[in-house]
This record gives C-alpha cells, structure tokens and sequence, in this order.
C-alpha cells in the first residue's frame, strides 16, 4: 500500500471542531494560516424529527465565527453521505459562498437510496447537486494550502479522507483509538475494504493530526476528536499494529450485527445524497419518507 501523495511538509492549518451533542458529530472550520481563506467539513443542520422541525442552531455558530473573523469560506466538505446527521452545506454556502465537495462515488450511494425511498426520474443520480465530485489522488485549494483527496471507501462507497498540511480529516473510517473504528454494515460497506482504507490513513506520518467525525465517550470519558496517527497505532482498539486483516473483518462483523440503525438514518440519507437539499412533494413542500422494512 502506497500513498498517493507526500504530505505538505511544514503547514499547520488552523482547525476549529464544533461538537454537536445531538448527534455526536464534530464539524471543523480549516483555516489557511497564510491567508483569510477557510473550508468547512461535514457540517450539521439540526432536526428534531418527533416534531418536523429543521433548524441552523449548529451552522450559525460556524457562519457567526467565520463573520467575525473576517475570513473568506472557499469550500464546503463532507467526508462521506452521513447516516446520523443532515449537512447544513446548502444553507451555509446560501450565507457565505463556497463550493461543495463529496466523493465521485456518491453515485453509488444515490443509485442505492434513490430506489430505497422509491424516488422518481426527477432525482439525479449522477452527482450533480455538488459542485464537486472528488477522486483518488484529486487536490483542491483552500487559499495558499493544497488540501488532497483519499479514497477510503468501506464505511460506504463514497468515504474519502481529506489531508491538508499536518492534519487529515478521516470522517466515519477511524474513531479516538478508545473508540475504534466505524460500523461496515451499511449498503455498500465492507469490513475488509474498510481495514484497507484505514491502514492507508494510518501509511501516513506518525504526527499527523487525525481529526474525527464522531466521538461517543466511551467509558464516560470527556468528548475529544483529534489524535494523531502515532497514537492509533500504538492503541487503536480495534487497529492498532499487528491487528490482522482476518482479525479485524470477524470483529467488525460480528459486532455490526449488534448495532442497531443510527436514529436520523431515514431523514439523514434522503437530504445528504442531495447534498443537503431537503425533498419535496409534488406540492413544493419540503417531505421525507419513511419507507417500511427497506433498511
């Protein structure tokens, strides 16, 4: 296993997380140090779904910081089509410009989900709600840093890991080495592709900041989302060195078919595959479906 690329030697990029308690999931700002340009990655649009009711209580923080700082968003990332949460990129760019990425794969995923939810030839499944279709080895700027693409499928189809400078965003592939590592049961997972993807993460050198998508707290310990590849190595639970991949494929299956689905699956997938577009009936009102025994 190779990577795809050297990792730029000497940049540190400024990252601020967003923890969001509903979900578990962290949202980050990436700032360019040499200039005012700045990329959010998998931000959180907030639901409460008893009640129907969509919210921005999470982006608006990220948008009043960025405001504040006078900087200027270029990007808007997400690392993977989330299952426990809905992105907040379409609302976010609304206020403050930017470009919206995800992996070339997400055909894949909208060609699964579109007949999950039985959705008509309306729905494009070619990607084209995002601006930008990520593949291996791809970069994109972010001001004056070279921000470069991993394909790190086995979570789903779709995962890519985003490395900028010393730090590399993994989503949902790797967890805090107490927590171990993502769930491979949904469609198009795999728990040996999965194994592969993180080993290609953990190729990277040893300081690199790894910065999670979700942190659970596991044993009642404070929320953290951001360790380094040394670290997990040496004490990943589930990845650490001298794991075997057959070792780790009967963990994680065996595991995986313990859990049960993530709450805000159904309403996560529909609006994600459409890059954060909430659906519509026939009336121009914004639905989700719950589709009967699909999952």
């Amino acid at each position: 296993m190779t990577l795809p690329f050297t990792p730029e030697p000497g940049l540190k990029p400024e990252v601020h997380g967003f923890f969001d308690p509903a979900t578990n999931t962290i949202s980050y700002i990436v700032r360019d140090p040499g200039s005012e340009a700045c990329a959010v990655i998998d931000s959180v649009m907030d639901i409460d779904y008893a009640a129907g009711r969509l919210t921005h209580e999470s982006a608006d923080r990220m948008i009043a910081m960025i405001r504040e700082k006078g900087w200027r968003l270029e990007w808007l990332i997400e690392t993977h089509v989330h299952a426990d949460h809905l992105s907040a990129a379409p609302y976010i760019q609304e206020k403050l410009g930017g470009r919206i990425g995800i992996g070339e794969n997400i055909v894949i995923v909208q060609d699964t989900f579109g007949k999950v939810f039985n959705e008509g030839t309306e729905f494009e499944r070619d990607g084209s709600q995002f601006d930008r279709l990520f593949t291996e080895g791809d970069t994109y700027q972010i001001g004056g840093m070279t921000a470069r693409v991993m394909h790190t499928p086995g979570h789903t189809p779709a995962c890519m890991t985003h490395v900028i400078g010393d730090a590399a965003f993994v989503g949902d592939t790797l967890f805090m080495p107490d927590g171990g590592s993502a769930r491979a049961d949904f469609p198009g997972g795999d728990a040996r592709t999965l194994y592969r993807s993180t080993k290609r993460v953990l190729e990277l050198p040893e300081e690199t900041r790894l910065f999670m998508c979700h942190d659970y707290g596991p044993n009642g310990r404070d929320i953290k989302w951001e360790t380094t590849v040394g670290e997990e190595r040496r004490h990943n639970i589930h990845l650490h060195d001298g794991i075997s991949e057959d070792e780790f494929v009967e963990m994680r299956e065996k595991r995986d078919a313990t859990l049960s689905m993530p709450r805000l699956i159904l309403p996560s997938l529909q609006v994600n595959m459409r890059a954060g577009a909430v659906p519509k009936d026939k009336d121009g009102r914004l639905m989700l479906k719950v589709p009967v025994n699909a999952l």
